[in-house]
């Protein structure tokens, strides 16, 4: 009896052991357990807090996108200055000629959208970088990014200018043979440190630049210089154009037309001082040329007019040209002929341009560009009597054609 006693104190001993050490591999089991399960739920949470960061965001970035380009022809030309297809279009060169590619979570399409909205409206990083869903640094670094793409691109959105011809049926242009089309200067504010505003002020107490323009008949720019300061005179800004090697190119017997805040010389034609010259001044209810440098003046104006058109369009179109930025000198400059650059392409590409419509009357476009043998160039603005010679000829020629109020 005592023999059955002793097994069964050693049976239960071991059943009690066996217990023991099953609830201790349980409890390891469950500390296992919980500790994968702490690490799976941190790499979970971690893994969650990046797709909120950069995946989710995404599909809200590409919707405003969608909204400007995607949607209608009116949105994209309200917010970007250019139609759906001239926007793709000059995606399309950018990439391909330009240098630009899809950054890691910004692609080429959004990088000119955010481009063309700083240059359309004039908004900070901070403003386009909210209403992109982007940093307010993302924004300049691609502002800096794709002007540099433009600017390299200068040759291509250049026009080139066709002298009129003997055929030529525009009123305005026929009288002028041989014209490339016209030149003026036009102030840009800009923002410079004190020490050198008293160098950009205006005679009218402005802190801008000097930038002289060439244009075509068709409102498109041939060349562009900016970055002279507003203290510098019309006739210094082109002096200092001729003489550049990479500057204005005037064939000899060609000119353009100015105004009397340039010289009547060589390749630049200009009107009679002392005689009625200004648009307002032959309006309907004026009276007619008196004699040929009348006749001529008025001609003379009505043609020249399109430069002014030109400059207005562009002012219209780039919201930063009507005011300051704060960029460095050197980028606004950058900037001002990138917005010379891209009125140019969206001239030649859209067929109707509204900003043109807003102005009164309207000038048809023209298909221009020139190919042939170098020619020679004038190298010189000073006045000359053969130059002056060549403007009484003109002004007597239209005297005896009369015609004084074309259809």
């Amino acid at each position: 009896m005592e023999y059955a006693d002793d097994l069964s104190s050693e049976a239960l001993a071991v059943i009690i052991f066996d217990i023991i050490r099953v609830h201790q591999l349980r409890f390891t089991c469950c500390l296992h357990a919980y500790g994968m399960l702490s690490n799976g739920e941190q790499a979970d949470d971690l893994r969650s807090r990046r797709k909120f960061s950069r995946l989710q965001r995404i599909p809200a970035q590409v919707r405003r996108l969608t909204r400007l380009v995607g949607l209608t022809d009116k949105s994209c030309i309200d917010n970007l200055r250019m139609d759906r297809n001239c926007f793709g279009r000059l995606c399309v060169i950018l990439r391909e000629r330009g240098g630009l590619d899809d950054g890691r979570f910004v692609k080429v399409e959004e990088q000119v959208a955010i481009f063309l909205c700083v240059l359309a409206h004039h908004k900070k990083n901070r403003v386009v970088g909210f209403d992109f869903w982007r940093s307010g640094q993302t924004v300049s670094h691609y502002v800096h990014v794709v002007l540099k793409a433009v600017i390299m691109l200068h040759e291509l959105f250049l026009a080139k200018p066709l002298p009129v011809d003997d055929q030529c049926q525009d009123w305005r242009w026929k009288w002028f043979p041989g014209c490339l089309g016209a030149l003026d200067g036009t102030y840009i504010n800009v923002l410079v440190g004190s020490e050198d505003k008293p160098r950009y002020r205006t005679r009218k107490g402005q802190v801008a630049t000097n930038t002289l323009a060439v244009c075509t008949r068709d409102m498109r720019f041939v060349y562009v210089l900016a970055g002279w300061e507003g203290s510098a005179g019309d006739a210094r800004v082109l002096r200092d154009a001729v003489t550049r090697t990479r500057g204005i190119k005037v064939p000899k017997g060609q000119y353009y037309l100015c105004d009397n805040g340039y010289a009547n010389s060589d390749g630049f034609l200009t009107p009679y001082k002392g005689v009625r010259y200004h648009l307002k001044e032959w309006g309907p209810a004026a009276v007619v040329p008196q004699d040929s440098r009348e006749m001529f003046n008025m001609r003379h104006t009505k043609a020249r007019n399109v430069i002014e058109r030109a400059f207005a369009v562009v002012k219209m179109r780039w919201g930063i040209l009507r005011s300051a930025s704060y960029y460095p000198i050197r980028t606004q400059i950058r900037l001002i002929l990138c917005c010379f650059l891209l009125h140019n392409f969206i001239r030649g590409e859209m067929m109707v341009d509204p900003i043109e419509q807003e102005l009164d009357g309207d000038y048809e476009a023209l298909n221009i560009g020139v190919e042939g043998d170098e020619p020679t160039y004038v190298d010189t603005i000073e006045p000359t009597p053969a130059w002056n010679n060549k403007r009484s000829e003109l002004a007597e020629t239209m005297w005896l054609n009369g015609n004084v109020h074309p259809p």
